[in-house]
């Protein structure tokens, strides 16, 4: 794995930290392909319980595509008279988008600096995020002429409302940390210094958490937001029994009873 993308596991957390400080964390193809499967390594391991999706240095999460490659990449399909740029949204994009959002475990995103384009579209595919009061978010597409993507479409009109979305998408600019809490991108503000230490406080909480009820927590609400209530009711009978034949469950269930405090094993 290229060192532009750092993966960790460790009881149950496994941090994925974007690498390229020098860049703002900018998405060049190395980083590209190291994220996917990071990505897919954290979705795909057992033993891994929840996921920390981070980023090295204090100015930026990720100002989504690297336009100094991006450039010169443009100017080789010319020349060859081939699209294989734009290629990027179906073979990196979407398949890190899909594993964070599909995944049977909790994501958090320790957002510590500016989320623009794919970087915004990564955080928002997070189940929770953790935003340093210096931090803020950007659409940024439209101002280099291009149209949503890493999930951006679908994600935000559902954190923020479609019109609003809308007007986000149309005019990009900065949204503060304040301004993102508002609107329910942020779901928690720190300050900058403690943004690693909180990200990973909340991060380890999950981990220790009850994995299965999770991961069915995850699956209720995106079938609920596409699905009508008649649907839904199905849905939550079926996750409900997977969730309560969990040895989780008759942990939590025993522990409340003895009025101890649950030791979850995640299964």
């Amino acid at each position: 794995m290229a060192d532009t993308v750092l993966y960790e596991v460790r009881d149950g957390l496994a941090t994925i930290t974007l690498n390229r400080p020098e860049a703002m964390n900018a998405l060049n193809i190395a980083t590209k392909v190291a994220l996917r499967d990071a990505v897919r390594s954290a979705a795909d391991d057992d033993a891994v319980r929840a996921v920390l999706l981070t980023a090295a240095g204090d100015r930026a999460f990720c100002v989504g595509q690297d336009l100094k490659e991006h450039i010169g990449l443009l100017a080789s399909d010319r020349e060859a008279g081939t699209g294989q740029t734009m290629s990027t949204v179906r073979e990196h994009y979407n398949p890190v988008v899909r594993a964070l959002t599909e995944m049977p475990k909790p994501v958090v995103a320790g957002v510590n600096g500016v989320a623009a384009g794919a970087g915004f579209g990564f955080a928002l595919a997070a189940d929770y995020r953790v935003v340093a009061d210096t931090a803020a978010f950007n659409t940024s597409f439209a101002g280099v002429a291009l149209t949503a993507d890493s999930g951006v479409s679908w994600t935000l009109p559902r954190v923020v409302g479609p019109g609003r979305a809308t007007d986000l998408l149309l005019f990009p600019r900065s949204i503060k940390a304040q301004e993102a809490y508002e609107l329910g991108i942020a779901n928690r503000i720190v300050p900058a210094e403690s943004l690693r230490g909180e990200a990973e406080q909340v991060a380890r909480a999950l981990a220790q958490g009850p994995t299965v009820a999770y991961g069915a927590i995850k699956e209720a609400v995106a079938y609920g937001l596409s699905h009508s209530l008649a649907q839904t009711l199905e849905k939550e009978d079926e996750l409900q029994t997977r969730a309560g034949s969990s040895e989780d469950h008759g942990i939590a269930v025993q522990a409340f009873v003895n009025k101890e405090k649950p030791k979850y094993l995640g299964r």
